[in-house]
């Protein structure tokens, strides 16, 4: 059992350090810094759903907010008032409507959504590599942000969506962070996992040992999906009200920001980059506001913190490439006796072995784990 706790150490050691923030959290009264720790744990969510694609794949995402944006309506679709819904929304199918669902349904709802259409675009996204994946990606943000913000009778295009109960607090989002944390974790030990993080390192390599690279691709941008949608569901119960706006160029940045600050190659990356890049925004936030020294106040001008972010960002790139983590996970850094699979070595031949296999490439840990 010792030993089982030790392999599996990151999840719990990721869940932990939330814990802990919360709990430095909680001493404070400030309603605001607790309205801050709720939004950064469903942000925990949606990048450590980028980070199932992402990370594992190579294939940076600019859509994936498409996916949040979709669960967010459906949540918002299942729990508002049904007399504002018979008003605004009258294209709703009846069972949505006329009734009103407990917070549980519609989070199913979220999740089964995102990963609907996640299902269908992958089929056709998934058989792209590269730069054309990424721009296909992007294309369906636009294309998500145009329909949602004209389908007056299903979305209430440019309008809110009123009458949301607001059930989600720090408390309900760190519960589903930890599980997204652990889903995630999960993925990546599995044999899909090491599959899609072969193809990442070496897609000709991938190919010759048997590895169906759309199928993983589309295995983890379906489950990803499901993630971040669920994320938006929480979302939408959280504020209370509901708008196409947040859905877009802004929050893809600051998600793709905090999975780049934190280390794109680790589950780990992923976590920490949502609490650095949290911070960083925050205190960002409290200059802009103003900060009394003595009797004056020193405040930074509006627009400091895309700044200040995009400094960061830059100096992230250049300095520490792989992010905060190393791309290494937490169970690296705890002496946990084996390495994160994303960085696993290439191993050595013995001496006794041909200098070179027929086809020239080296096998590693994760591909013999595969053959």
């Amino acid at each position: 059992m010792g030993h089982f706790l030790l392999r599996h150490q990151t999840p719990m050691l990721l869940a932990v350090l939330l814990v802990l923030i919360a709990g430095a959290t909680s001493l404070s009264s400030n309603e605001a810094l607790q309205v801050t720790l709720t939004e950064m744990f469903i942000r925990v969510i949606v990048v450590v759903g980028l980070y199932v694609f992402i990370g594992n794949s190579g294939i940076i995402s600019f859509g994936h907010i498409g996916f949040m944006c979709i669960g967010a309506y459906a949540a918002a679709w299942a729990t508002a008032e049904p007399s504002f819904k018979q008003i605004m929304l009258s294209g709703l199918p009846a069972f949505l409507q006329e009734h009103q669902y407990p917070f549980l349904v519609a989070t199913a709802g979220a999740l089964l959504l995102a990963m609907a259409v996640a299902f269908v675009l992958g089929l056709a996204i998934m058989r792209l590599s590269g730069t054309a994946a990424s721009i296909a990606t992007f294309a369906f943000l636009i294309i998500v942000n145009s329909v949602y913000s004209n389908w007056d009778s299903l979305t209430a295009g440019v309008s809110s969506i009123i009458g949301i109960p607001t059930v989600v607090g720090s408390f309900t989002a760190y519960a589903f962070a930890a599980l997204a944390i652990l889903v995630a974790y999960l993925f990546q030990i599995s044999r899909f996992g090491l599959m899609l993080r072969a193809s990442r390192d070496d897609e000709v390599a991938a190919r010759a040992s048997a590895v169906k690279i759309m199928r993983v691709r589309l295995a983890a941008f379906v489950l990803s999906a499901g993630l971040v949608g669920i994320g938006g569901g929480l979302y939408a119960q959280f504020l209370g009200i509901l708008t196409v706006d947040p859905f877009y160029l802004n929050l893809s940045f600051i998600t793709i920001a905090m999975l780049v600050v934190g280390g794109m190659a680790s589950l780990s990356g992923a976590v920490v980059g949502v609490v650095a890049v949290t911070a960083i925004v925050e205190i960002l936030r409290l200059f802009e506001r103003g900060v009394p020294i003595g009797g004056a106040s020193l405040g930074l001008p509006q627009g400091s913190q895309e700044i200040g972010l995009g400094i960061v960002m830059a100096l992230i790139l250049i300095f520490r490439p792989n992010g905060l983590s190393r791309g290494r996970e937490f169970a690296h850094f705890a002496g946990a006796p084996l390495p994160a699979p994303s960085t696993a070595a290439p191993v050595a031949p013995p001496a006794s072995a041909p200098a070179a296999r027929p086809e020239g490439i080296p096998i590693t840990d994760e591909r013999k784990a595969i053959v």
